[in-house]
């Protein structure tokens, strides 16, 4: 365990980590340092937790000892120890402390889920103002959800973290703004392109090779499927599971009841509902309803189905890498929710609209095309116009991968590295 904690400390050394990409999260974190309350990140496996944290400790050690901070990444084997008694934590604290001849005032916990009951302990040390700031990660939505979670209440703080945004992926190649990006356009056609087959995740951004790219992928989604669906849910039937995973990968954006997918792949409709829950808590899978006023009706209409990152889908089936369109949906959704949105429906009655996000009591219409042109142009204009209409939209947008114009004073038509500026 010693060797573990020094491991994982090299910041006790006074070097910063080399982390080449920042992520916007930080100005948050950074934001919230003074307060009191527990900084809690959730996301999916290998979006940029442990990174973010350490790039956490590269601003902390500019003005504290660095010997103060301990880091502990729980997915760690060597802390297998603690997974059934998490008492045992305060044994890495004193261990820590022994090593640094140092007292510790920053505790930074990576994948804490892997601990039972964990929620006692942090509990036990925020009360009693042991430490100046408790900051962890967790890789289930449901890390708050326990029973002895509600011992928490009122005492932290969330941070959902993701797969890079565009704006972040940007930023890294200094295409921070307009003139930039108008002046690199086949370098952003070429990164836009390689983003929507292989996605964004940290590692992937950062490999050229496209065969490579494709394998971290699938050990990522693989890992995913294993460690925090099966194994973390105590999944027996993984045979059924993996064969959902499967068939939902190779269905995304498509309409879909939990009955229809029953017959489609042999597995009872109970089931597909739990697995599709599964999926969700794990960060991997988004759910969006039909809009409607009444929550009734959102619940018992058709369902569709996003993934977080574009690579997770492209490592299930490398033909559908070929379908642009899909592909191109899938990314637009991931964005949308990179933004910050939470609300997120369709449209789907006489035409259809593939976006409607609420956000500050408004509607946003959004609908998806990889390329305008003469055959599909009305048809997208249509389906805006009717969800405008019904809704009382003032504005909407159709996003493209490259291609912008001005539709009318109500529509416009903007390319995806753009769309960010829709929600701000």
């Amino acid at each position: 365990m010693e060797n573990a904690i020094l491991l994982h400390n090299k910041h006790w050394q006074k070097t910063p980590y080399d982390i080449p990409i920042q992520r916007d999260l930080l100005k948050k974190l950074l934001r919230y340092n003074t307060a009191k309350e527990i900084q809690i990140i959730s996301g999916i496996r290998r979006s940029g937790k442990s990174s973010l944290l350490k790039l956490y400790i590269n601003e902390l050690i500019k003005t504290v000892n660095p010997l103060s901070i301990l880091f502990v990444n729980f997915d760690d084997p060597n802390f297998s120890g603690v997974y059934q008694q998490p008492q045992n934590i305060y044994n890495i604290v004193e261990i820590a402390e022994r090593l640094t001849q140092t007292k510790i005032n920053y505790l930074l916990f990576d994948e804490i889920q892997m601990v039972d009951g964990w929620e006692k302990y942090v509990k036990s040390i925020y009360d009693a103002d042991a430490y100046k700031k408790i900051c962890i990660t967790g890789s289930n939505a449901k890390l708050l959800n326990s029973n002895y979670s509600k011992l928490l209440s009122g005492r932290y703080i969330t941070h959902q973290i993701y797969p890079l945004s565009l704006n972040e992926i940007f930023t890294h190649y200094n295409l921070d703004n307009k003139l930039a990006v108008l002046q690199n356009k086949p370098d952003v056609f070429n990164m836009l392109d390689h983003v929507m087959k292989y996605g964004s995740f940290p590692e992937i951004i950062n490999k050229s090779d496209q065969q490579l790219k494709h394998e971290i992928a699938t050990n990522y989604f693989d890992s995913i499927l294993v460690k925090d669906c099966i194994v973390n849910k105590n999944i027996r039937d993984s045979k059924s599971f993996k064969e959902l995973s499967f068939y939902l990968f190779t269905n995304i954006s498509s309409l879909y009841s939990y009955n229809s997918i029953s017959k489609a792949t042999g597995i009872n409709d109970i089931s597909v509902k739990e697995y599709i829950n599964t999926m969700s808590d794990s960060f991997l899978i988004y759910e969006i309803a039909q809009f409607s006023y009444k929550v009734r009706q959102q619940i018992k209409s058709k369902r569709k189905m996003y993934c977080i990152d574009n690579g997770l889908i492209s490592a299930v089936s490398l033909n559908f890498s070929e379908n642009k369109g899909k592909l191109f949906e899938n990314l637009v959704f991931s964005e949308i929710i990179k933004s910050g949105c939470k609300e997120i429906f369709f449209y789907n009655e006489n035409k259809e609209c593939d976006f409607l996000i609420k956000k500050k009591n408004k509607l946003i219409a959004i609908q998806v095309c990889y390329e305008i042109n003469k055959t599909n142009k009305e048809r997208e204009i249509l389906g805006l116009e009717e969800v405008m209409k019904t809704f009382s939209i003032d504005k909407s947008f159709i996003i493209t991968f490259l291609q912008s114009e001005k539709v009318n004073k109500n529509i416009s038509v903007i390319p995806i590295y753009e769309m960010s500026n829709i929600f701000e």
